[in-house]
């Protein structure tokens, strides 16, 4: 009986260490702020050397992490931002919708009043629809040269 207790309190205890999910510390020893992005969150990321990556984080080992199979060390990170899946078809959703409604809109004018100057309309539509392909990202982001340490972390549920 004591060995079948013994098995199942050792059974519970590897299941909660398992279980324990991965993140990232993000932390300014300055200000005393911190934050945590856990695992399979989208995030965006700029490095050193000037590559930008958008991507799902998975963590490998307590040094490096990789974004769409890019591995990336924690000390080549110059700037993480969480970049939401739902933020990121809102906005781009909005700004393609007004930049096609102004282009539609500029069509409907020159077909009712034969004025050429209703193609006006074509150069802020322009730039919603380069701004619905540059997705935007209004969230904070996160950079070492503002004293942001980044560190890999367990976060018990």
């Amino acid at each position: 009986m004591k060995t079948i207790a013994f098995l199942l309190l050792s059974l519970f205890y590897l299941n909660c260490l398992v279980a324990q999910e991965k993140g990232i510390k993000i932390f300014n020893e300055q200000t005393g702020k911190g934050i945590i992005i856990k695992e399979n969150k989208r995030v965006k990321i700029k490095t050193f050397d000037g590559v930008k990556i958008s991507g799902r984080l998975k963590i490998f080992d307590n040094e490096t992490i990789i974004v769409k199979n890019e591995t990336i060390k924690l000390s080549q990170i110059e700037k993480i931002k969480r970049n939401p899946l739902i933020i990121s078809i809102i906005t781009n959703g909005m700004l393609y919708y007004y930049g096609a409604a102004l282009i539609g809109a500029s069509i409907v004018i020159y077909a009712f009043t034969g004025n050429a100057t209703s193609f006006l309309l074509t150069i802020p539509a322009a730039a919603f629809i380069y701004g619905g392909i540059k997705s935007p990202n209004i969230l904070k982001g996160y950079k070492a040269t503002s004293n942001w340490k980044y560190s890999i972390i367990k976060i018990s549920e």
